[in-house]
């Protein structure tokens, strides 16, 4: 993935974000420097594990588990949805 490329979040996928307590700079660094995996319908994973060290709907974890599911476009890649797994194993950044 070229890091040149603006990445561009759908109203969707900003939604899904404030709803799973997932950070925009999160999302980024996943799409920037998380594992790629084919996803359906033509889009891509980004997986990215990270340390979250908070407390999320009452309870608290030291990681996060991103995926990230995004449009490779010419001119952008566009984020279609974000997914957000809790763990209290430590996370990496």
């Amino acid at each position: 993935m070229s890091s040149a490329r603006p990445i561009l979040l759908t109203r969707h996928a900003q939604l899904r974000m404030v709803e799973r307590g997932v950070r925009e700079d999160d999302v980024r660094a996943a799409v920037l420097t998380g594992r790629r995996e084919p996803a359906q319908h033509g889009l891509f994973a980004y997986r990215l594990r990270v340390d979250f060290n908070s407390v999320w709907k009452g309870r608290y974890y030291e990681a996060q588990e991103l995926e990230v599911i995004a449009a490779e476009e010419d001119e952008a890649v566009v984020v279609v949805t974000v997914y957000a797994f809790y763990s209290r194993g430590r996370g990496r950044r």
